[in-house]
């Protein structure tokens, strides 16, 4: 087994475990909190019936800071509707509530306002926006809504989406030529196919994920490159098309094989056409939605 695969193994089993791999950061890089809000957040259990309301998996157990933990927390009930458009945030009352300070509060509801989930007004105070307004592409808000009642409908726009970018993605990078992408390309078959044979999904996936954000940038086009975060974002959330990780098959991995010969060989066609193979759901496969992905 090559070190680049043995590399990947051991980081995602790492992460597996929860343990933090080489380089693994907090995803909102804010300055540690006091000591004494260092604890989990509580969850909202006051007599406002829909603000007591906790998400699937408590977002202590993501290892996050409290920043984190409230942005998810409340990220996810804005995202499932259990705060409707237009509710009142006081940052007075969610500070008790949680029990942290009023710079944890202000800072994840300036996250929040920066994913266009809340707006900030003098005289007015802090509110929910209308889904109009959110970025629908923040990857944050595509897991929330990918676990969350809008499941079905974030599964089928990502999948639409994934159907309009990716294929093209792979006619431009036949050519390019980018010989050093088309080596790393090969190196995650070949990673998935050592990772399907040792059933581990883990590091199948990650490699998967991997294959695809190079497959974008090798596009050579920036706009393009600037979507590979909405790309891996639907992989983790929905598992992606049928990619032979959660069951292995031969066709998945013939089909990125395909992809990496088609791009050697300066077949554009090939290229979109193996992608395109690649994207379709096959009807025996049952879709299931797994759990949300540790961060």
């Amino acid at each position: 087994m090559s070190t680049l695969a043995h590399t990947m193994m051991t980081a995602a089993r790492s992460a597996d475990s929860g343990l933090a791999g080489p380089g693994e950061i907090d995803r909102y890089p804010y300055a540690e909190a006091p000591a004494g809000e260092r604890a989990a957040l509580r969850s909202w259990d006051g007599p406002d019936a829909d603000l007591g309301r906790v998400s699937r998996r408590g977002s202590a157990s993501r290892g996050r800071g409290l920043h984190g933990q409230l942005v998810q927390q409340l990220g996810q009930m804005i995202v499932s509707g259990d705060l409707g458009a237009d509710r009142p945030l006081v940052p007075e009352e969610i500070g008790q509530r949680f029990e942290v300070s009023r710079t944890v509060v202000r800072e994840s509801l300036r996250v929040l306002e920066a994913k266009g989930l809340v707006s900030a007004r003098p005289n007015v105070g802090t509110r929910v926006r209308p889904v109009s307004d959110w970025n629908l592409l923040d990857p944050d808000i595509i897991e929330w809504r990918a676990f969350g009642p809008q499941r079905e409908d974030q599964r089928r726009e990502l999948g639409e989406l994934r159907w309009t970018i990716e294929p093209l993605a792979a006619r431009l990078a036949a050519g390019h030529g980018r010989e050093d992408i088309q080596q790393r390309l090969g190196d995650m078959v070949e990673i998935m196919g050592h990772a399907v044979g040792q059933g581990d999904a883990i590091t199948c996936s990650r490699a998967d994920a991997e294959f695809h954000s190079l497959l974008i940038q090798a596009a050579g086009n920036r706009m393009l490159e600037h979507l590979s975060g909405i790309v891996s974002a639907a992989l983790q959330v929905s598992g992606g098309p049928v990619t032979g990780c959660d069951r292995p098959g031969e066709a998945s991995l013939g089909h990125h094989a395909r992809i990496v010969d088609a791009l050697a060989s300066g077949d554009a066609a090939g290229a979109e056409s193996a992608m395109r193979q690649l994207l379709v759901v096959h009807p025996e496969v049952e879709r299931v939605v797994p759990a949300p992905r540790e961060h």
